[in-house]
């Protein structure tokens, strides 16, 4: 037995119920391959990376598949949690969510939602639910800005400054009673 494989008792609670067809695998490759699933998804890494120990890498995925589709594992959580409440060890200690790895966009911390559509959300709810949303703080609401025509932007001229080696440069502001271009 490997260092995280399932121990005696803990198979004595898992093997009831996991199914065996009578023309199966023997129940000492059924413990193997329930061992290698899990040490599958302990580790995280590809179903070709498990040991062979715990026999051919198809072969337990084909378990894990078949498993799955029929909710075996979903049954078995049922009954541990089951056997934990009738032991009296139920508690947070069965939760357990890994954030270590949760990820978001940044334009995820907040849903902007037109007012009209808020609205009708909210109507949609009341229908459904039959009655009226409880009296509930004012939820804070963004309406989309309406598009607006393009603002011309003024650019203020500066003094006229030469460019070095006798480049051409803008005229500047004239000066009041300066003469005009031409001007001579």
């Amino acid at each position: 037995m490997a260092r995280f494989d399932v121990t005696d008792a803990e198979w004595a609670l898992i093997e009831p119920h996991l199914p065996v067809a009578a023309t199966g695998p023997l129940p000492r490759r059924v413990r193997d391959q329930f061992n290698g699933i899990l040490w599958r998804f302990r580790t995280g890494s590809g179903w070709r990376d498990v040991p062979e120990r715990y026999g051919p890498w198809s072969t337990l995925y084909s378990r894990f598949s078949g498993w799955a589709k029929a909710g075996v594992f979903q049954g078995l959580m049922d009954a541990l949690i089951a056997e934990a409440a009738a032991r009296g060890r139920v508690g947070l200690e069965l939760v357990s969510v890994d954030s270590t790895i949760v990820r978001a966009h940044q334009e995820s911390a907040g849903l902007a939602v037109a007012g009209e559509t808020l609205d009708a959300l909210e109507q949609a709810l009341t229908e459904e639910k039959g009655a009226p949303l409880p009296e509930q703080p004012p939820v804070l609401r963004v309406m989309r800005r309406r598009s607006r025509p393009a603002r011309t932007t003024r650019t203020r001229r500066r003094a006229g400054i030469v460019p070095p080696h006798g480049g051409a440069a803008r005229p500047g502001p004239r000066l009041p009673g300066s003469a005009g271009p031409g001007a001579g």
